[in-house]
């Protein structure tokens, strides 16, 4: 079965993670990934080892289904080379700081001039402006983009969230653009730039918390658990972020993740007052309707976990669920991985690697019916330079090891 990018050649000129996840996406829908590296390799093979001498989970889980090679591109015969791989690709991505590869010689017009089909799609922390030179990391994009700000409780400091919205969010954002360029491209024979900012990335994803900063102007967020509000949307815990209130309540017996989360609608009040032992406050006008309910929310979550605080939140789970009651427990990563539907549906993936052996990754979330993903394992480093340069550049043993002496590979 043919892949849905299959026929389309990616090079990849990405490092750490918000460029490596946007590439590894489109590896995944079938293009031909061939990740160019220094010689040295990417930074993330030897970041965070828990084995000795092997490629990093970082770099493993990041770079899967693709090819490797090396390439100095600071060398004269190098630039050669990656101007005979432009030419022959359909997609470029690059993560590299401000202005990077444009000092390697090769500017948008270069490029554009060595391959007018080319879709050239770069990856920076900002946009122009004062903040463009800054070193954006992944909590940086969300300390920027508004993340920060609006996560965690009233009382307390800012919080990173544990998803890679900067990094991984912004890579999802990429491919939009990049796949957007390709069906373009089909109109009207031309490439073009794709350029996304991680700030602007989060801020998107954020979105709704500008929503709330506007509605602010007409008083206070009524949905929102909290006492007092000034002229900035405020942290509000574990609220929904919706129309509809929810919480996170605890569980038996009592860890850290023994929580399940909760949305009251309209309709399942009725059933919750029967589950919490309190039926008489689903006909009680202080609590019947949602307009009742929003000024004592910590109240209502209150008597809700009373009664989860009871019972272990699988039988919490089985119980809401009973009743059409939005809710979903608070899975640890540990049970993720050991998760059997998120293995039965491929998202958690063992693969096989031929130096550290097997490792579990994060497999295809995009379910095609006419290109199913195959997870495969990333390339060791350099591992395709044969394959690449000597089968379809027609370099020569001699050469290649001329290159390799000189560490131009």
């Amino acid at each position: 079965m043919t892949k849905a990018l299959e026929g389309i050649r990616v090079l990849d000129m990405t490092h750490v993670q918000s460029g490596p996840s946007a590439t590894q996406i489109l590896a995944w829908l079938g293009a031909d990934v061939v990740k160019l590296e220094a010689p040295t390799g990417d930074i993330t093979r030897k970041q965070l080892r828990d084995l000795p001498d092997v490629d990093s989970l970082y770099f493993t889980m990041l770079n899967g289904n693709k090819r490797s090679i090396t390439l100095n591109t600071k060398s004269p015969r190098g630039k050669e080379l990656l101007t005979e791989l432009i030419a022959r690709s359909d997609i470029m991505v690059e993560n590299f700081g401000p202005g990077a590869v444009d000092r390697m010689g090769f500017t948008w017009e270069r490029i554009q001039a060595i391959n007018p089909r080319i879709i050239y799609a770069s990856i920076k922390g900002f946009g122009e402006g004062p903040y463009t030179n800054f070193k954006a990391y992944e909590v940086v994009a969300q300390a920027m983009g508004g993340s920060m700000s609006t996560t965690g409780f009233e009382e307390g400091p800012p919080l990173a969230t544990g998803a890679q919205i900067g990094d991984s969010g912004t890579g999802l954002h990429t491919v939009a653009g990049i796949l957007a360029a390709l069906y373009q491209r089909t109109h009207t024979g031309r490439g073009q730039r794709v350029q996304v900012a991680m700030q602007h990335a989060v801020l998107n994803l954020c979105r709704v918390k500008l929503r709330d900063q506007q509605r602010l102007t007409h008083g206070p967020l009524a949905e929102y658990p909290n006492e007092n509000f000034t002229d900035e949307v405020p942290r509000s815990g574990n609220a929904s972020g919706g129309g509809q209130p929810g919480w996170a309540v605890k569980c038996a017996p009592g860890g850290p993740n023994d929580y399940v989360y909760v949305i009251v609608q309209p309709v399942g009040w009725q059933p919750l007052t029967d589950l919490i032992g309190r039926p008489e406050l689903a006909g009680d006008p202080e609590w019947a309707t949602p307009e009742a309910r929003l000024p004592k929310l910590g109240k209502m979550f209150q008597l809700i976990e009373e009664w989860t605080s009871t019972l272990p939140k699988w039988e919490v789970l089985e119980a809401l669920n009973a009743h059409n009651i939005p809710c979903g427990p608070i899975l640890s990563t540990k049970e993720i991985i050991e998760d059997p539907s998120l293995r039965d549906n491929e998202i958690v993936v063992e693969v096989e690697h031929p130096e550290r052996g097997s490792y579990v990754t994060v497999g295809s979330p995009l379910k095609l019916s006419d290109s199913p993903a195959d997870i495969r394992r990333s390339p060791l480093l350099g591992e395709h330079n044969h394959d690449i340069y000597a089968t379809e550049l027609g370099l020569s043993a001699a050469e290649l090891a001329e290159l390799q002496t000189n560490g131009v590979i």
